[in-house]
């Protein structure tokens, strides 16, 4: 059972919130009685998609607004949107990403322009998101930031070698953060495994029930596995940051 009062009075953006991950992070932090932004991609069907996502929400408030993380303009734009609405922030969750399977072995699929956008999405824009919102978590006095990683940020496995060589950055990037952001600001990273959502195109129940027999668990995390560990992070991992967290079933032991 969620406490409804644990993060009452808090607000929280969740960078990505229309995604899965994201989506069921919004939930959960609602839940917990956090006033909840969540952002989504320019354009009429996203805003619809995320406007029935913000439906679904306990309590009131909350809100919805466009963004692009690798425009630092839109940005910008939103970080003026989150004032006007709330005037505050607490709690930033990263977890706009993207990505698709390459074979390691295949070089010459990763090619310059596909290498930049990885980047460009998967480390940069969360930098940028953090670089951007800083300003407003430090004024709380109590910020935190979770930015979603992945444990092929560490194996050297995963969808292709960019993503985890930028997902590497991201567990880099929390430890640096961590030490110059404190004490006002907490910075921890969240590395799942395989989850059961759409993230990665092509991976259905096939692999699901590969990944999950050789997992110790014997599953696969779900996106509601990722989104309470970032609410732990919120409510009772308090004395914890710079570092990253597997939840992974196990299955990089």
């Amino acid at each position: 059972m969620i406490d409804p009062t644990s993060l009452a009075e808090k607000t929280a953006l969740v960078i990505g919130g229309a995604g899965g991950i994201g989506a069921a992070t919004a939930q959960i932090l609602a839940e917990a009685g956090a006033r909840v932004a969540i952002t989504h991609r320019p354009g009429k069907e996203k805003e619809s998609a995320a406007k029935a996502i913000l439906g679904n929400l306990p309590g009131k408030d909350h809100a919805a607004f466009p963004a692009d993380v690798a425009d630092t303009s839109s940005l910008i734009a939103l970080r003026a949107s989150v004032e006007r609405a709330f005037s505050r922030l607490n709690i930033l969750v990263n977890t706009s990403g993207f990505t698709k399977p390459v074979p390691h072995g295949d070089l010459d699929a990763l090619d310059d322009e596909f290498i930049d956008r990885m980047f460009a999405v998967n480390w940069r824009g969360q930098f940028a998101a953090i670089r951007t919102f800083a300003p407003l978590l430090k004024a709380s006095g109590d910020g935190l930031i979770v930015s979603v990683s992945s444990v092929a940020g560490s194996s050297g496995n995963g969808s292709n070698i960019a993503y985890g060589a930028a997902k590497a950055g991201i567990d880099v990037m929390t430890k640096s953060l961590a030490r110059v952001l404190a004490p006002q600001v907490r910075v921890v990273g969240v590395a799942p495994g395989a989850v059961d959502t759409s993230f990665v195109p092509g991976r259905g129940a096939e692999f699901n029930a590969k990944a999950a027999a050789a997992t110790p668990l014997k599953r696969i995390a779900s996106a509601n596995d990722i989104a309470a560990t970032i609410l732990a992070c919120a409510t009772h991992l308090t004395f914890v940051t710079g570092t990253t967290i597997r939840v992974d079933g196990g299955r990089s032991l």
